[in-house]
C-alpha cells in the first residue's frame, strides 16, 4: 500500500484546484455519497455508501465557517487551502539550509536564501582521532545550524507582521536544534503541524514545496478496492 497510515487506511495528497471532483469520483468510485460531518475545526470527512470514508484534513487550519449544505463543502475547503497568504518556509539537513516568503494565491517565491556548509560524517577510527573528528563534527555542524539560523531570521525578518503562517521541513533533529534561537522563536510559534519530508534543501526544492504546503490531505479508509470509473 502506498502511503500507509498508522493506524490503517492510507495518505492521499490532492491538489486545491481538484479536490472538489476528487470528493465526487469518491462517491462514485464507492456507491454513491454518504454522510458528510465536520469532526472538528481543522477535519472534514466525507461517507461513501459502502461505508468507506475520506478524512479530509485542509492545510492552514481552522477551517472557516461552512455552510448548512454540505454540497458546497468541497469548494469551500478548496477555497480555504488555495487562499491569498503570505507563507514563510523553512527547510533544515544537517549541513544545508533554505528559507523563503511566498505570497499570493499562486504562491510566488519573493524572498529566499538558500545555503549549505561542510559537516563531515561519523569517523569510524577510534582513540584520540575519533574524539578530535567529533570535535570538529560538532563544531561544523553548530556553525552550519548557527548560518541557518542567521539566514532564515534575514529573510523572515522583512515580513515581520505580515506572515500567516510558517511551514517545516528537513530534518528534524536539525530543527529541533534551531527552535532554541530566540531570534527564530516568533516564526515557530507561526508553524502549521504538518512538517514536511523534503531532500537536500536546494533552490528547486524551496520553489516547489507549495505543492506540498497546500495540498489537501486525505486519510482514506476503503472497505474494498474501488473499481476504475469509466473513462
Amino acid at each position: 500500500m502506498k502511503n500507509p497510515a498508522a493506524g490503517g487506511g492510507r495518505w492521499v495528497e490532492v491538489a486545491p484546484g481538484r479536490f472538489a471532483m476528487w470528493v465526487t469520483e469518491f462517491a462514485l468510485r464507492h456507491g454513491g455519497a454518504g454522510p458528510v460531518t465536520r469532526e472538528n475545526a481543522a477535519t472534514v470527512s466525507f461517507g461513501a455508501a459502502d461505508g468507506s470514508i475520506a478524512e479530509c484534513h485542509p492545510p492552514f487550519p481552522p477551517l472557516p465557517a461552512l455552510l448548512e449544505d454540505t454540497a458546497a463543502w468541497p469548494g469551500a475547503i478548496a477555497a480555504h487551502a488555495a487562499a491569498d497568504r503570505t507563507v514563510g518556509v523553512l527547510l533544515v539537513r544537517l549541513g544545508g539550509y533554505a528559507a523563503g516568503v511566498f505570497t499570493g494565491a499562486q504562491p510566488k517565491l519573493v524572498a529566499s536564501k538558500v545555503g549549505s556548509r561542510l559537516v563531515h560524517g561519523r569517523s569510524a577510527a577510534g582513540g584520540t582521532s575519533q574524539h578530535r573528528f567529533a570535535r570538529r563534527r560538532e563544531k561544523q555542524a553548530r556553525e552550519a545550524l548557527e548560518a541557518a539560523a542567521d539566514n532564515a531570521v534575514a529573510v523572515f525578518a522583512g515580513f515581520t507582521g505580515r506572515i500567516d503562517a510558517v511551514v517545516l521541513g528537513g530534518d528534524k533533529r536539525s530543527m529541533a536544534a534551531l527552535r532554541e534561537d530566540a531570534r527564530l522563536r516568533p516564526y515557530f510559534d507561526l508553524a502549521v503541524g504538518r512538517f514536511l519530508t523534503v531532500p537536500d534543501p536546494r533552490l528547486v526544492v524551496l520553489q516547489g514545496t507549495p505543492r506540498q504546503f497546500r495540498a489537501i490531505r486525505v486519510l482514506l479508509s476503503e472497505t474494498a478496492a474501488p473499481p476504475e470509473l469509466p473513462q
